[in-house]
């Protein structure tokens, strides 16, 4: 199934997959909307989505097909190299996010691992994906360097508490909450509260 809101494209990918004897293209949709509308009757093996698109977007598209629990595998193929997108795609449940300038026969052999259950990326993305290995690798190493106190003034920078009601808290001056809050935010390598609230939200350090 092709998805993509430029009908030239769609024609051209479909040309390009009609030369493959093991490949065919069963159905096609210029957006978001229709895609899902279509897959409530069409149910191809592999979906090649555009990222951006007028109404839902790619990944609101590969949410929504996830959510549906359709079992196709889906490939991103798009112009946007962006390491948010390519992140977010793999989160939302992509099998492969491709760039649209790879060669045609690059594609077709992505195409074919997908088919094989291989995750497949186009070779200029993959140090976003090591980025984000070593990322989440970092995590713990660098939560463990706070002592006890100290995520527990995380928590409740977190929550919006400021210096006075955290000290009231735990019973400490002010003045030791801010030397707490100046020490995490050394530890973490960030610049504000602000800064450390989102870090602990993202890493899941609010409870």
């Amino acid at each position: 199934m092709l998805v993509d809101d430029h009908p030239l494209l769609r024609k051209g990918l479909s040309q390009l997959i009609s030369l493959e004897d093991d490949l065919e293209v069963i159905c096609e949709a210029s957006s978001g909307e229709e895609a899902i509308a279509t897959l409530t009757h069409c149910k191809p093996d592999l979906i090649l989505l555009d990222l951006e698109m007028k109404g839902i977007n790619g990944l609101e598209t590969l949410s929504e097909i996830r959510k549906l629990n359709i079992q196709s595998k889906v490939i991103m193929l798009t112009v946007s190299d962006n390491e948010t997108d390519v992140l977010q795609a793999l989160k939302f449940g992509a099998d492969g996010y491709l760039l649209k300038d790879a060669e045609p026969e690059e594609i077709i052999s992505q195409l074919y691992k997908a088919l094989g259950g291989e995750l497949v990326l186009s070779p200029a993305l993959n140090q976003i994906i090591a980025r984000s290995i070593q990322g989440t690798m970092s995590t713990p190493t660098i939560f463990e360097k706070l002592t006890k106190r100290e995520v527990e003034v995380l928590k409740l920078i977190t929550q919006g508490a400021s210096n006075k009601v955290i000290g009231r808290t735990f019973s400490i001056t002010e003045a030791t909450v801010k030397v707490h809050v100046k020490n995490l935010l050394k530890k973490l390598n960030l610049r504000s509260r602000v800064e450390a609230a989102v870090w602990a939200v993202e890493n899941k350090i609010t409870l």
